[in-house]
């Protein structure tokens, strides 16, 4: 059986890329979760997704409880077998969406008093019963239990918000059953207060756990305020653990937590842009809807290979969405979803060349644009001649 663990190939200043090792699958890092929050990625079957080259994917432990029931999907085999999905799956709490999809929620020591946002239904969710759903799932990374901090947030609030999630996760880590190839993660907490992401990285850092996330953030800070968080932050982490960022984000998002040590990301932007027509491409973000597209016979990116670029035009595209088509949402998932993919690839090959900072330099420059492809291929050709970079 395989072992649950994080294997560092290459370093570029704080970056690294890697393997994480897992009962379903390897996943290369830095890696990009596909959300699929009710047990699927929307608009996507999971041979698409497969072929996007993701690895891994996210699931919802609220949503999934509510409907079909964690306790159903147990008796039909897990979620794997449930949604036909081969690689490893990650499992939020289900904490944010407790609080913030309930009208009538109330929290304590104890867990989360919530009624169901589909019937009504009071319920209670504590550390164990996060565990135990994300258990009955077969989640191969489950998170512990925690209160996403709003922002914004005075020192005190973030205080007690961040105490109790690590209170929260000492019961979790007590709740949660080891087994070969799984891991449980404990989330950072402290918004944007420096001494307070510090303590609980520590209090964290005690209970030993196989991976560590940094939540709280993406809600309203800012980016600036976020690389801020994450400087303070991550150095309080295990070098030898992989580290989450949890909800994130836009491409200039990712690029900049890799430079600051981050191996994992989740977000729904890809797929939820794919559904409102909006499409991320070497050259900056595209709003199929505008009049503009409507006779362009060009492809959404002439430098992407999946199959969306390779025989749709962005007039057939534009048709599709503003006819309100379902293969619209298809086609622009599809392409959103390689793109992102692509970046994470080409953020592993500049990692590994030793030139993550031209990469994002140059990033940054076109806007998330240029041949990302060509950006990573140059930077493994610059870096040849110096020895010191392992060339």
């Amino acid at each position: 059986m395989t072992r649950f663990g994080f294997e560092i190939a290459a370093r570029d200043g704080a970056a690294r890329c890697g393997r994480l090792s897992t009962a379903h699958g390897p996943v290369l890092t830095p890696a990009f979760m596909p959300v699929g929050t009710q047990a699927t990625v929307k608009a996507m079957t999971p041979d698409a997704v497969r072929e996007t080259g993701t690895d891994i994917i996210l699931g919802n432990t609220y949503h999934l409880m509510q409907r079909p029931g964690a306790e159903r999907i147990a008796r039909l085999g897990g979620l794997r077998r449930f949604m036909r999905w081969p690689g490893p799956i990650l499992t939020d709490s289900g904490g944010y969406q407790a609080m913030s999809l309930s009208e009538l929620r109330t929290l304590d020591e104890t867990g989360i008093t919530f009624r169901s946002h589909l019937d009504g239904s009071r319920q209670h969710l504590t550390p164990e019963r996060a565990i135990e759903v994300q258990h009955l799932l077969d989640s191969t990374i489950t998170m512990v239990l925690d209160e996403c901090t709003p922002f914004p947030a005075t020192e005190e609030q973030a205080a007690r918000s961040m105490r109790l999630s690590l209170a929260w996760a000492k019961r979790s880590r007590d709740a949660f059953r080891p087994r070969d190839g799984y891991g449980l993660f404990g989330i950072v907490q402290g918004g944007v207060y420096p001494d307070l992401r510090a303590e609980s990285a520590a209090g964290l850092k005690a209970l030993d756990f196989d991976g560590y996330a940094v939540g709280g953030l993406a809600v309203g800070e800012g980016q600036a305020a976020m690389f801020e968080v994450l400087d303070v932050t991550v150095p309080h982490l295990p070098a030898e653990k992989p580290r989450y960022l949890m909800g994130v984000g836009k491409p200039s998002d990712l690029v900049g937590a890799v430079q600051r040590g981050i191996d994992m990301f989740d977000c729904v932007l890809p797929t939820r842009s794919g559904r409102t027509g909006q499409a991320f491409t070497r050259r900056g973000a595209v709003n199929i809807r505008n009049a503009r597209h409507a006779d362009d016979p060009r492809a959404l990116d002439s430098d992407c290979r999946c199959m969306t670029c390779g025989g749709f035009s962005r007039a057939y595209l534009h048709h599709l969405v503003k006819a309100k088509e379902i293969l619209g949402a298809i086609l622009l998932t599809t392409h959103n979803l390689h793109y992102y993919q692509d970046l994470m690839a080409a953020l592993r090959e500049a990692i590994g060349a030793g030139r993550l900072a031209a990469f994002a330099a140059e990033f940054a420059a076109r806007e998330a644009g240029g041949d990302i492809a060509a950006l990573a291929g140059a930077a493994a050709a610059d870096a040849a001649p110096h020895p010191a970079d392992g060339g």
